[in-house]
């Protein structure tokens, strides 16, 4: 990121007519597809890009820019909200977009470099025409306009002396071990998140849902006291569900991410192909149960469904996550199990999450988890490399007068 002396130097050495060029190209990226159809990204980067050549590039940390732009409060945390990176992230994937489209090639370059909110300034590439022979004819000086130095400075040589090569490797070099180091750095809870909230589609929640055919009161209008029992089929959520869809909508929401709701017997393959999806419930889901049958962790019972588990692909015969519903619905004191997974589902080939517990207790601990960054933390440090991208979790929780405690760690697995 950007020093404050280095906002400075751009304030100074950048002069009116640069400013007007960086202000030009602004509004042809605001003005593309790219950028139009949102509200969100043209302000955040018509603020960066006004705050750089204005030389208050030193204000453009993420809690300035949370409170600024997107109204957080002055004390959130940026560990649990990760908006304001999951919106950087989002536009420099646009500004890549937008300059390999045809007929941008001779515009002057906005970039915004990963793990910074100070955008840079270069000049256009373009593709010098072979002068014909004996022609003295040259094109004038490219102006470099680079938000970190602000200054002009004549185009450089096409050809590069084979005594810089070797410092040329060690530079690169350097180079990446900052960005594996960064990468280090990021926060688990977003880097947990970034397959959902880095997609351009919006995300489908599918969740359990049940028909009831039941009376429901009515009150009446005109006096409320008066109730009229009518006979009516109803889909109705889990309440308890209702608590980890909540959760994980409110992360959607911090991140400016849309969504909608389905019900699973509403919910078809082809909404699943539309977008990333988050999954709720086990054994009353259908599409949790298929999508985790192929995977290392996934969901069983025996025959006359009383015992309910959690079984390891990898040790079949192996018991050791179960619920014996009989002992659930007597004594209400008992060991949930749930299941989180997140993993680019190879029917839909999207983005997937699925947070479901056995019981009703599982599916709000696999809440906690997703919201919680020590645990999702914890989960990162067991990954074998940053290769492995899907991953399972299996977690416990203890029930206790059917209210859950807090959630556990039982296994992990990166493929």
């Amino acid at each position: 990121m950007a020093s404050s002396s280095e906002a400075t130097t751009t304030h100074e050495t950048l002069s009116e007519e640069e400013k007007r060029a960086i202000e030009a190209q602004l509004e042809r990226l605001l003005a593309n597809p790219h950028f139009s159809n949102s509200r969100r990204f043209p302000s955040f980067l018509r603020y960066i890009v006004k705050a750089t050549i204005n030389g208050q590039a030193d204000l453009l940390k993420e809690r300035t820019l949370g409170i600024e732009i997107f109204g957080k409060d002055p004390d959130y945390d940026t560990a649990v909200d990760p908006i304001v990176r999951v919106t950087a992230a989002e536009i420099r994937k646009r500004i890549a977009q937008y300059y390999q489209d045809p007929g941008h090639e001779d515009e002057l370059r906005l970039t915004l470099a990963p793990g910074s909110y100070v955008p840079q300034f270069h000049p256009p590439t373009v593709v010098q025409p072979i002068s014909e022979p004996g022609s003295t004819a040259d094109s004038a000086p490219l102006a470099v306009l680079d938000g970190s130095h602000g200054r002009a400075s004549g185009r450089s040589s096409s050809w590069l002396p084979w005594a810089l090569v070797p410092t040329l490797c060690v530079l690169l070099l350097g180079i990446a071990a900052f960005i594996g180091w960064r990468h280090n750095q990021r926060s688990a809870f977003a880097e947990f998140w970034d397959p959902i909230l880095s997609s351009s589609e919006p995300v489908l929640f599918c969740v359990a849902d049940q028909t009831q055919y039941t009376a429901i009161s009515l009150r009446d209008a005109s006096n409320p006291e008066r109730q009229v029992t009518l006979n009516d089929n109803l889909t109705a959520v889990v309440i308890d569900d209702l608590s980890t869809i909540t959760k994980i909508a409110g992360v959607l929401q911090s991140a400016g991410k849309p969504y909608s709701l389905r019900g699973e017997n509403a919910t078809s393959l082809m909404d699943l192909r539309n977008g990333p999806s988050v999954i709720i419930g086990a054994f009353d889901n259908a599409w949790t149960l298929r999508m985790l049958r192929p995977l290392r962790f996934h969901f069983a019972n025996n025959a006359d469904m009383t015992m309910f588990s959690i079984v390891d692909g990898s040790q079949p015969g192996r018991t050791q996550w179960v619920v014996d519903r009989r002992q659930q619905i007597a004594t209400n004191n008992y060991r949930d199990f749930a299941i989180v997974a997140l993993f680019t589902d190879d029917t839909t080939g999207k983005p997937t999450l699925v947070a479901a517990g056995i019981g009703r207790g599982g599916t709000i601990a696999a809440g906690e988890f997703l919201t919680n960054p020590d645990l999702l933390k914890a989960v990162r440090n067991q990954r074998p490399s940053t290769k492995a991208k899907n991953v399972e979790v299996v977690l416990s929780t203890q029930i206790i007068d059917g209210e859950p405690g807090t959630p556990k760690i039982e296994a992990v697995y990166f493929w």
